[in-house]
């Protein structure tokens, strides 16, 4: 699988429980107040198709993310199949 999506846990938790593997990123992405966390490669940041994801984010958050967390606005099943893409 190409991403891992994590459990969704209060903020104080979730520092303590999620751990990311070592050559991971953890991002959260969604384009509402219900975002969920994924865990991915780091060699995605690498390719020009998720490198595009992250100039959206700098668009509409610039360098505040909301999450506390690297925050992509994009809808949850087109980051499904770029990633999923990417892993090939």
């Amino acid at each position: 699988m190409a991403i891992r999506q994590m459990p969704r846990r209060s903020l104080s938790n979730e520092r303590r429980s999620t751990e990311v593997p070592k050559g991971h990123l953890a991002v959260y992405v969604g384009e509402s107040d219900q975002n969920k966390l994924f865990v991915i490669q780091l060699s995605y940041l690498n390719h020009l198709s998720f490198q595009e994801l992250l100039c959206q984010s700098e668009e509409e958050f610039g360098f505040h993310h909301p999450m506390g967390g690297l925050t992509i606005p994009c809808n949850e099943e087109l980051f499904i199949e770029i990633t999923s893409y990417l892993s090939r």
